[in-house]
């Protein structure tokens, strides 16, 4: 893993790809997390919290997690490239663009994410990265949500 100090400007630009990194480790989401957020969000669509109407109604022949849930794992889908940001004071969550929940999750299965650096750039006293975020159920060819997030590194 290589370190890269949080406004090495010219090492970061050179960083930029198309090409996202390697896939991260696998987390389960399970019905209890679906039950969990849905209790702490109140969205207890029948989609998501009823286990025997969706098998017999829904399209999905599951539940499905909640999208919102879903993008909140990419805290914990680990970014998957091969460098790490260092030498800041803070880290803000600067926010998302782009955001695009492309494919259902079933309750039970195991997501994985990649990632890739996007675009770089000087502002409000730090330094702006905006990283690209491909989230998918593993095996399956489409992401289940993608988009940029915005992360603004401060010294």
């Amino acid at each position: 893993m290589q370190d890269v100090r949080f406004d090495d400007l010219n090492t970061l630009h050179s960083m930029i790809t198309d090409e996202y990194g390697p896939w991260s480790e696998p987390v389960t989401i399970n019905q209890k997390m679906i039950d969990i957020f849905a209790e702490m969000t109140g969205d207890h669509q029948w989609i998501h919290t009823d286990v025997e109407r969706a098998k017999q109604e829904s399209e999905f022949g599951n539940t499905i997690a909640h999208g919102f849930l879903v993008l909140g794992m990419s805290t914990i889908i680990k970014n998957s490239t091969s460098y790490r940001i260092v030498d800041h004071g803070n880290v803000l969550n600067y926010g998302l663009d782009g955001v695009r929940f492309v494919s259902p999750v079933p309750a039970g299965s195991s997501l994985y994410g990649r990632t890739r650096l996007r675009q770089v750039e000087e502002a409000k006293g730090g330094v702006m990265l905006t990283v690209g975020v491909a989230i998918h159920v593993v095996g399956a060819e489409r992401p289940a949500v993608v988009f940029d997030w915005k992360l603004l590194y401060r010294g």
